[in-house]
């Protein structure tokens, strides 16, 4: 074996190691992901008390009948937290698709038609990002009102310019490929050719856009209910956070089991979708 074939058969071993870094990632967010959403699918039969109701006198500390102890008014922190996951994570994923909705048609429009309407579009697309986020935020939900469905619209029209951006980048290289330059010069119509050539090619930049949209949906419903901006009849992970901050969590010992709780469930939900976007990214960037 000669001296390149040694440093050739390293690198490969030097490559092979590191593609294993983004699979272990995307397994290790993927299980993170899949007991959350189980939590959430089986609430009912996993949570031991309604979590609307009394069930034992106020700021219980954590025991055998209940795990995570009790708020204020004895209700069940642990049914709590499973009841809640359901409403965090449905918001998350519920606003990351309409924002992927909404960034999907921007960004092939622009790409496919990139002079003047895709000019047009991008200059609104470049206001989006600059914009001061987290005051445009709480200025619209404010005045939108507090329910689950503004919450859902007020972060999937705020997050759908990144998106937009990243598939506009893939469409404009897709629309110089041979076979839909050959689609045009036969006089198939734009729409044909978008949804026959380009939209089913933008799937797994979609795809990482959306995971990572879902990550950032999560932390802002989680911010907007622990501002009371949220829907106050929910019960969700940033709700809690809301009211442990209201009736004195903090100046108590009970910070620990109703405060805590909730900020790691928001973090770990966070990062099992941020480590699959970055999993899906390293396949679909050759780049990376």
């Amino acid at each position: 074996m000669t001296v390149a074939d040694g440093r050739e058969s390293a690198a490969r071993r030097t490559a092979r190691r590191r593609s294993r870094i983004p699979t272990l990632f995307g397994l290790t967010g993927g299980l993170i992901v899949g007991v959350l959403i189980c939590g959430a699918v089986f609430a009912p039969w996993l949570a031991p008390y309604d979590p609307t109701e009394r069930v034992a006198r106020p700021f219980l500390s954590p025991g055998p009948e209940h795990l995570l102890g009790t708020n204020d008014i004895g209700q069940d922190l642990l049914s709590e937290m499973i009841f809640g996951a359901r409403v965090s994570l449905t918001i998350g994923i519920v606003a990351a698709a309409v924002a992927l909705m909404i960034g999907t048609t921007v960004g092939v429009v622009a790409g496919y038609y990139p002079k003047r309407l895709g000019s047009v579009m991008m200059r609104g697309v470049d206001v989006i990002l600059i914009l001061p986020f987290l005051p445009l935020l709480i200025v619209l939900a404010a005045y939108l009102g507090r329910s689950l469905l503004n919450t859902i619209v007020v972060i999937g029209v705020l997050i759908w310019a990144e998106p937009a951006r990243i598939i506009r980048s893939q469409v404009l290289s897709l629309r110089s490929r041979e076979y839909v330059l050959a689609a045009r010069s036969m006089g198939a119509p734009d729409r044909w050719t978008i949804l026959r050539h380009i939209v089913p090619r933008t799937g797994l930049l979609a795809t990482g856009s959306f995971v990572r949209a879902v990550s950032s949906a999560i932390l802002l419903e989680a911010a907007l209910s622990f501002l009371g901006l949220g829907d106050p009849i929910q019960k969700s992970w940033g709700s809690t956070l809301f009211w442990a901050q209201a009736r004195g969590a903090f100046l108590t010992p009970a910070w620990k089991w109703w405060v805590l709780p909730p900020g790691l469930l928001i973090m770990l939900a966070s990062l099992g979708f941020a480590l699959i976007a970055f999993s899906l990214e390293e396949r679909i960037n050759p780049r990376l």
